[in-house]
């Protein structure tokens, strides 16, 4: 059996503090449905946390109108580092997240009246897609982009992440990558300039390369009507020497710390990532617990050092109070959930206080 993915499970977000970001997610982006929450130590992640392991507390949010998650993520055995300079369009590894909506002026509008920091107005990609940029409170950057695939019902316009903005250094090998394991494999365009669509972003006059990937037939698997369509966009700078993101820091460290994948059959992923000489350079087995939930998580990193986590989840709790976990391995691997085994999540929304 060849390996599935049913689509982007999450984006990792390292915090200074887990309930301020899971609140500030929560109210602007409606992300109020928790997955788990767990307060352990992180002793698998050792080629990336200086050898050493280290004390966390995530959280695992949804948004039920569609969209992958947050796995809000923070140091408690460190104080987690901000890089040593401001990140600029073209530096190396996950440079902004894209946020789906239903009406991108509502949206807007919305973030607006909170005093949330937007960058510029709303403008339309080279495909004519609405979009805007905003920075949240803790520095990060996210592209909300209109989006006409739905879940379920959310307290916000917006839903989940559907993708990432990934800053690389020669985008043809990358375009590979994540066409030949991810399956990202229609462009819709792939283009060079200086773009004014993203001039808003800092360092976003810079010219550029710059490719959009999607995949040409529907995702397949449990959470693939959750999670929806998604994209990756590459750019490469041509008139800027690119920094890594992450370089001289720890995975957890403060931005978004991993793009995570949710899959189906690990062994056979292996084998095509060594194949493509992109070794698993972790992974957790296939008993890992994470509070409430249990699979086998693996990364990779990209053609620079991206980290992409992949997810064989085996276990989730649907509804906590009356003890209802969801046993993945007896399921089939392709067929989706049903749709309204899903939407009981509902019941676990954590309302704002």
């Amino acid at each position: 059996m060849k390996y599935i993915i049913s689509g982007i499970q999450q984006v990792g977000i390292g915090v200074a503090n887990v309930h301020q970001a899971f609140n500030w997610y929560n109210k602007h982006f409606g992300m109020d449905i928790p997955i788990f929450e767990e307060a352990a130590e992180a002793n698998l992640m050792l080629p990336y946390t200086g050898g050493k392991p280290h004390k966390r507390h995530a959280i695992l949010a949804i948004n039920l109108k569609g969209g992958g998650g947050f796995e809000i993520w923070q140091y408690t055995s460190r104080t987690p580092q901000a890089p040593a300079f401001k990140p600029q369009l073209g530096d190396l590894g996950l440079f902004c997240t894209k946020i789906k909506s239903e009406d991108v002026m509502a949206s807007y509008n919305y973030l607006k009246s909170q005093n949330v920091k937007l960058l510029g107005e709303i403008s339309t990609n080279p495909i004519g897609k609405k979009h805007f940029f905003i920075e949240d409170a803790f520095g990060n950057l996210f592209e909300i982009i209109e989006d006409d695939t739905w879940f379920g019902k959310g307290l916000k316009t917006t839903g989940g992440p559907i993708g990432m903005i990934i800053g690389v250094s020669n985008i043809e090998k990358s375009i590979q990558f994540y066409t030949k394991i991810l399956g990202y494999d229609k462009v819709l365009y792939n283009t060079e300039n200086s773009f004014s669509d993203i001039a808003v972003l800092p360092g976003g006059s810079v010219h550029v390369k710059r490719a959009k990937l999607t995949h040409s037939t529907k995702r397949v698997g449990p959470f693939s009507n959750l999670f929806g369509n998604s994209y990756i966009e590459l750019v490469e700078a041509k008139n800027y020497t690119p920094r890594k993101l992450f370089e001289n820091r720890f995975w957890g460290d403060l931005g978004f710390i991993h793009l995570c994948f949710d899959i189906k059959n690990m062994k056979a992923l292996q084998q095509n990532c060594e194949t493509l000489g992109y070794p698993f350079t972790v992974d957790g087995g296939a008993g890992f617990e994470m509070g409430e939930a249990a699979g086998h998580f693996t990364y990779i990193e990209d053609p620079d050092g991206a980290l992409i986590e992949f997810v064989e989840t085996k276990k989730m709790p649907i509804l906590k109070k009356l003890n209802w976990y969801l046993d993945l391995t007896k399921r089939p691997a392709e067929k989706p959930l049903p749709n309204w085994m899903l939407k009981a999540l509902r019941f676990n929304r954590k309302k704002l206080v």
